[in-house]
């Protein structure tokens, strides 16, 4: 099952690669991850997105929670959360099929970003489905270039 792991850790260097490190101790993949400072400098919020059972990203979640750079670890899977990721993604527009590339973005809610006379950059914002369902949707030979973030995340509701 996917899961999404959302760490606040000390802002400093080193933190990251001891949190990725257990995860690749394991034999763990990560799916994907981001790292950005929160509104108090001093801490950084990482949300990890990475597949396993129930049980093991229990045991996961427990071991992030012991290392020194941790703050928090919260599964949002287990909770409420809402989720985004944002891709950009530069499509060949042939003249012939721009109608149908048009009617794709406005289905998935994308926005242009960028147009050229060949090309589109669009953003699709939303659940990485979403994402995922807009690359499906648009022909692979269309596709020239993709660049996707990787999930971010929040509690819906505030914890304590």
């Amino acid at each position: 099952m996917r899961h999404i792991i959302s760490l606040q850790l000390e802002n400093e260097s080193g933190a990251l690669s001891r949190v990725a490190g257990l995860f690749s101790a394991r034999g763990f993949n990560i799916e994907s991850l981001t790292v950005a400072p929160t509104n108090d400098e001093t801490l950084s919020r990482m949300t990890i997105v990475s597949i396993g059972d129930d049980g093991i990203i229990e045991q996961i979640v427990k071991q992030l929670d012991k290392l020194i750079d941790v703050v928090t670890v919260t599964n949002l899977t287990a909770t409420e959360h809402i989720e985004r990721e944002l891709a950009l993604v530069k499509i060949d527009v042939n003249p012939n099929f721009r109608a149908e590339i048009d009617k794709h973005i406005d289905e998935h809610g994308g926005k242009i970003v960028d147009a050229s006379e060949d090309t589109y950059t669009v953003e699709v914002v939303g659940k990485s489905q979403r994402v995922s369902d807009f690359l499906e949707a648009i022909d692979a030979l269309k596709i020239l270039e993709v660049s996707r973030t990787g999930v971010t995340g929040v509690c819906q509701k505030r914890e304590y």
